[in-house]
């Protein structure tokens, strides 16, 4: 699966991209049938409910499932999103059956 991870208003290092990489080659896993996703990590100014914003787009065959979440570091943002997406990935194979 092509992975494509954007950071908006910084630069995401290196140890973060490896993160990322890491957590969506699991989620191929559970979506064996996605092309492709997004990933875009961006700063927010809304600091009490935590201004690192992950969003994940994943492009699958007929449909795009998107999730996105805010914490206060972008590792937690990021499982938030991927636990989300795992969420609609089993719906929408109960929905397929």
């Amino acid at each position: 699966m092509n992975v494509q991870i954007q950071s908006v208003k910084f630069d995401a290092d290196k140890k973060l991209i490896e993160f990322v990489e890491n957590k969506m080659s699991k989620l191929e896993r559970f979506a064996d049938r996605a092309t492709g996703a997004e990933v875009i990590l961006k700063l927010d100014k809304d600091f009490e409910k935590g201004n690192k914003v992950a969003t994940i787009t994943l492009h699958m065959p007929g449909e795009d499932m998107v999730a996105e979440h805010r914490a206060r570091a972008f590792e937690e943002a990021i499982d938030e999103a991927i636990d989300a997406l795992k969420r609609q990935i089993e719906k929408f194979k109960e929905k397929v059956k």
